[in-house]
């Protein structure tokens, strides 16, 4: 099952998408949030499917795509997960997930244009998976426990300012990655029942040239595994959401240029869906 949130930044209707049909889920919920998907919302969505009381939203395609999830209490992320990155990035990989965070307002829409910070040389793309947490989750005890409290997956992208984030950083890495807009996600928020999660190909293109080409299974720390680890640290509650990670094919491995205003950032994930993002000057507001 797909889930969606369309309109304008801030008045998204909640949608479900299904048969190539798109249906207005306001009849069950008022918005695609923690509340809505730790309350067994593929029961509900079926069940009113089936009774045939969500209406068809005939102007879907005319909307503007939203984040599909509702903002996120908390957005965690895990470094250098697959092992080329690492090494691209100067590191050998790690041997225990590195954490770090995004700040809420990170998560926009997943075609919004993204705004290069005042002061950038270093804007950097990232293809990432992430993890949509559907139920309170607090030290599980294995990471065969970690599917029972997952709602679904989206694609991410975990744009970066890499000059914040590593010569600036004060060793966190945080500053590099909370600016305004610097999580692009969705179009889709899509059920686990619908994806092989650790065998999903994911890529990135710039100006459409091909940046990363990668597969969910080179991960070193895998869905199960990085749930279950910060559990251990961590309560996440419904909708929270965890980036797992990005391959090599970046611009801080040296090989490509770092963004600049007017490209054009396009990533993919296998049965997750695609966004596109122009990046743009930051301006002083009035």
């Amino acid at each position: 099952m797909k889930f969606a949130r369309l309109g304008d930044s801030g008045s998204e209707i909640p949608v479900v998408i299904a048969e190539d049909r798109t249906y207005d889920l306001r009849s069950v919920t008022s918005d695609v949030d923690g509340d809505f998907l730790a309350t067994d919302p593929v029961g509900r969505t079926r069940a009113a499917l089936d009774a045939g009381t969500l209406p068809e939203l005939v102007e879907a395609d005319a909307l503007r795509i939203g984040s599909p999830i509702a903002r996120p209490s908390a957005v965690i992320c895990v470094g250098q997960n697959y092992a080329a990155h690492a090494r691209e990035s100067g590191a050998e990989p790690p041997t225990v997930p590195i954490l770090f965070l995004k700040t809420p307002n990170t998560v926009v829409g997943p075609d919004d244009a993204v705004t290069i910070p005042r002061g950038s040389e270093k804007t950097d793309w990232e293809v990432e998976l992430g993890i949509v947490i559907g139920s309170r989750t607090a030290y599980l005890d294995s990471p065969a426990e970690s599917a029972a409290h997952i709602a679904g997956f989206v694609v991410c992208n975990d744009v970066s300012e890499r000059a914040f984030q590593m010569e600036v950083s004060g060793g966190q890495w945080s500053k590099g990655k909370a600016a305004f807009g610097f999580n692009p996600t969705g179009p889709w928020l899509v059920t686990p029942d619908e994806v092989d999660v650790q065998n999903l190909r994911l890529r990135s293109f710039v100006n459409g040239e091909p940046r990363q080409d990668s597969n969910t299974n080179d991960m070193i720390f895998s869905v199960a595994e990085i749930v279950h680890h910060i559990s251990q640290y961590m309560t996440l509650e419904p909708g929270d959401l965890i980036l797992t990670g990005t391959p090599q094919g970046v611009a801080f491995g040296g090989k490509f240029p770092y963004l600049r205003a007017g490209d054009v950032v396009e990533i993919d994930i296998e049965g997750l869906g695609g966004q596109r993002q122009e990046f743009k000057a930051w301006e002083a507001q009035a």
